[in-house]
């Protein structure tokens, strides 16, 4: 992980000894000359820095402190010799600046980082240029910015200040001479600011057919700022100061640190540059969102520490922004005994609650305070996370961070970070402190924990210097601390939990009434549109509201407005005899199964689908294949059509072995009943038929509905059939075994109603969930066990063409006419994850993260739902296809299409 607040030490100045919403202009290499013209005259070399608010002289040598002095603090800005002042020394060719001031910071004497130093008092420093010619520009532009800091309002400061940087920025451009290559094509470029935590240094952006480039006005710390467009894994939007002006990209997947943050002027000139790299990006990176993230966590691809990462970065977090630093849970809540046991739900705390819940009584005091409040009410006046916060954590590896933030000055020796209990017992019982965890407590780095730097961050009134932090009995050193930590995170109860905190956080409960009914209510400032600055017109008004909104902390982006569905741990079973809620049965780790040897070739089979090779194929139907059927020993392959007939295709002999019809009525779905005696067809004629493959006749007829059958399963002598009249039946009944013209009887055990024809359904492989798909482009999941709806999810807009469960009946798959392949969360009914093809999407089959469908062109698409992509296309059939099926090893598919022909497809690997 990159620690973004380590700069490499050969920088002395940096622009952290600014102040906060200081700009750098330039700088120029002079001296700082004492006691000029006498006898005892001294010089000191080093480089000039103009900024909007203060000079600073950065000395060559570093025993010598840093000189910051604030504008606002000045008497006098002019020549060296002007008025009086040193004139008899003054010569033609001087370039010496004259500075009367107040007060002066001195700062990093001996490059050692310590509370700045400050003398006050009247004082005059002569600084020479190098460059003599320079003065008179220097002297102009500092009184330029001196009166600037002298005006009464902020607001006006603000603005003239503004004013002064925009001119400086449209005299000057890119420089072209930068590119990397001559070749390069110019697409745009603008003004912006590159943003680091607490700063921005504006210059220019560009991007070419190959690069984006940033250029600092100052030249620091660097000429320009170049990423290959190759490179870039990840774009976002930002908010920057509650405005849609930041734009962040990263090079690499699981970073927490970005390679460049930018703030712009324009939100137009944000998203024209986001909307080039996005192009760029979309032949070489699959976009993510939040839902693809979660399918990824679900299905245990990402862990909750890299799922929580990928949040906080769609949901505005940047480490390049500490109003919107990445937040973490406190997870733990033992830190008094002298080991950690994972397997106790005790050692870890309430997830389901805020941080101000987790303690009874400070909470009825909060609510008691909170039901007393005029409108607009808030429980809590401090935020979770905040900029203050972050550096109370990090203070040891970003103590010019603190520095910056408190003008000089680190906190009180007593309310620094001294040690973990302490912390977490504050959290718990402190009247204003509610805040969580950043997500170095659970990476690989310990500086933050260790006074590695040998800070001298002052004595607490036991008369202890404040050093290390305090870890806990149970762990042995920082790094133990880290590891048990991410274990914690990482852990059973965890992965089970996680997701209520995410509710609270990004989702559903972090506003409106369920933020109310989970004592989750921050002040207004902190949320999103709590207040619009464009509606303010007083400047003051609108940079005081906009500090003090940077202060408080902000609540990250929604990303979730329904329960985020449970990850559940470790591995996953479906039992029949269980409800549909309790279906998801977790093994405890000693029971878990022997993978033998046909999961084993499945997981082959499925990790190389890309590499399906069509076989051989064959065109027996008269009409659109619609239905496919094989018997156990793969030599007998069944297929209905619209032609109306049932045939029977012998794979050995490559040749038609029986052609039936049971009416003038397309076929509309076939399968083959156990022990492969019988095979049932359903057809647009309203019956399903049953036929008898050993006596070669019609078996049985069921007259079970008043429309078209469009599609029916079996599972352990039920029948489930469903239907264009709207109605999906579920009937018990074992057809006769034996030839007999008297009608087997079939019992109807339910009947589920739908507001429009029913196209497809599917079930789980337990039996106990049905997923059906209407015209109308809903699809409705259905509890068998008890006859009801759980969710209907209208997720298409067209048909829904077919629809499947994943193995472990946690997510649902369907497609559309609209071109459309959704992953539905069975527990909760969420949506989490839709991609989309140029095509209709006729029929599938799936492993849980790969799908291969067949289009309405005829192709064979292979989806990475994990990747949030197409992977392969395969050509196929000439016309649409629209049936498939594929064997118990996942070796073979054999498909059906609307070009009459059925083709055999081997995996070659």
């Amino acid at each position: 992980m990159k620690v973004s607040f380590v700069f490499p030490p050969k920088f002395r100045f940096s622009l952290l000894l600014l102040n906060l919403e200081e700009y750098y202009f330039e700088q120029h290499t002079a001296s700082h000359i004492f006691h000029k013209g006498s006898h005892a005259e001294r010089k000191i070399r080093g480089s000039l820095k103009i900024c909007s608010k203060s000079v600073i002289f950065e000395p060559d040598e570093i025993s010598q402190p840093i000189i910051k002095i604030p504008l606002r603090d000045c008497i006098k800005i002019g020549k060296c010799g002007e008025d009086g002042a040193n004139r008899h020394f003054t010569k033609a060719k001087s370039g010496g600046i004259s500075l009367i001031f107040s007060q002066v910071y001195f700062i990093k004497e001996h490059n050692i980082v310590a509370p700045y130093k400050i003398e006050r008092g009247k004082m005059e420093y002569v600084f020479e240029l190098d460059v003599s010619g320079k003065v008179e520009d220097v002297v102009e532009t500092l009184l330029q910015l001196h009166r600037a800091s002298c005006l009464d309002k902020l607001g006006d400061q603000t603005a003239m200040i503004t004013a002064i940087l925009q001119s400086r920025l449209a005299r000057t451009s890119f420089d072209k001479n930068r590119f990397q290559n001559v070749s390069e094509k110019l697409h745009m470029e603008c003004k912006a600011e590159m943003v680091t935590p607490l700063v921005t240094n504006p210059g220019h952006v560009c991007i070419t057919d190959t690069n984006l480039y940033f250029q600092p006005l100052n030249g620091y710390p660097k000429p320009v700022v170049q990423i290959t467009l190759q490179d870039v894994r990840r774009i976002y939007k930002r908010r920057h100061g509650l405005m849609p002006l930041g734009l962040e990209v990263f090079c690499t997947e699981d970073d927490l640190c970005s390679d460049i943050y930018l703030k712009f002027y324009e939100p137009q000139d944000r998203d024209d540059l986001y909307f080039y790299i996005a192009t760029y990006l979309e032949h070489h990176v699959a976009e993510h969102t939040a839902e693809s993230y979660m399918l990824q966590w679900q299905r245990g691809h990402l862990s909750n520490y890299q799922y929580l990462l990928h949040l906080n970065n769609l949901a505005d977090r940047s480490c390049n922004d500490l109003s919107q630093y990445p937040v973490f849970p406190w997870i733990i809540n033992d830190y008094s005994s002298s080991e950690l046991d994972l397997l106790n739900p005790g050692t870890f705390r309430d997830l389901r609650k805020p941080v101000g819940a987790l303690n009874k009584e400070r909470l009825e005091r909060l609510l008691t305070r909170y039901q007393e409040m005029p409108e607009p009410k808030f429980m809590y006046g401090s935020h979770y996370s905040s900029p203050s916060y972050v550096l109370f954590y990090l203070v040891r590896i970003a103590p010019e961070y603190m520095l910056c933030l408190q003008n000089g000055r680190f906190d009180n020796a007593d309310r620094m970070f001294n040690s973990i209990a302490d912390t977490w017992k504050n959290c718990l019982d402190g009247a204003t402190d509610f805040k969580e965890l950043t997500p170095e407590f659970y990476g690989d780095d310990v500086s933050f924990l260790v006074n590695s730097l040998k800070l001298d961050l002052g004595k607490r009134q036991g008369g202890q210097m404040v050093d290390d932090v305090e870890l806990p009995p149970w762990s042995s050193s920082p790094e133990d601390f880290l590891q048990k930590s991410k274990d914690a995170l990482e852990s059973n109860y965890v992965s089970e939990h996680l997701h209520e905190w995410i509710d609270l956080i990004f989702g559903y409960k972090q506003k409106g009434s369920d933020a109310v009914g989970a004592h989750n209510v921050f002040h207004p400032l902190t949320y999103e549109g709590g207040v619009d600055l464009n509606s303010i017109e007083d400047p003051d008004e609108k940079v005081a509201m906009l500090t003090q909104i940077l202060e408080f902390g902000q609540t990250p982006k929604q990303l979730f407005v329904t329960p985020h569905p449970r990850r559940i741990t470790p591995k996953f079973k479906s039992l029949s005899q269980t409800s549909s809620y309790n279906a998801f049965i977790a093994d405890s780790p000693g029971e878990e199964s022997f993978e033998d040897l046909t999961e084993e070739s499945k997981t082959l089979a499925w990790s190389n689908i890309t590499k399906l090779q069509l076989h051989e194929h064959y065109k027996i139907h008269k009409e659109a294949v619609t239905g496919i059927a094989v018997s156990r020993n793969g030599s007998a392959v069944f297929t209905t059509s619209q032609d109306s007939t049932l045939k029977m295709f012998s794979k050995e002999s490559k040749m038609l072995q029986r052609s039936v019809s049971f009416s003038n009525m397309a076929l509309s779905s076939c399968l083959l009943l156990p022990g492969d005696a019988t095979v049932i067809s359903s057809s647009w004629d309203n019956n399903v038929y049953f036929y008898s493959i050993a006596f070669g006749r019609r078996q049985d007829t069921l007259m079970g509905h008043d429309d078209a059958v469009s599609k029916i399963c079996w599972h352990d002598n039920r029948l489930y059939s469903a239907s264009w009249d709207s109605t999906v039946k579920v009937w018990s009944g074992v057809p006769a075994e034996m030839p007999s013209t008297k009608r087997h009887h079939f019992d109807l055990l339910a009947e589920l109603e739908h507001d429009v024809s029913v196209d497809t359904i599917n079930l789980n492989a337990a039996s106990t969930l049905l997923v059906s798909g209407t015209k109308e482009g809903s699809v409705n999941i259905w509890d068998l066990t008890t006859a009801t709806l759980m969710h209907q999810i209208p997720c298409h807009s067209g048909t829904v063409c077919d629809t499947a469960f994943s193995p472990d009946s946690r997510h649902v798959v369907s497609t559309g006419g609209d071109g459309c392949l959704n992953v539905i969360d069975v527990q909760t009914g969420m949506l989490i994850s839709s991609l989309t093809s140029d095509e209709p999407q006729r029929c599938f089959i799936w492993d849980g993260n790969s799908v291969l469908s067949g289009s309405q062109s005829g192709e064979l698409l292979v989806w990475d739902l994990l990747g949030a992509k197409i992977s392969e296309r395969i050509q196929g059939h000439t016309g649409a296809v629209t049936c498939m099926w594929m064997n118990e090893q996942c070796s073979s598919v054999i498909t059906g299409g609307e070009d009459r022909q059925i083709m055999f497809w081997r995996l070659q690997y």
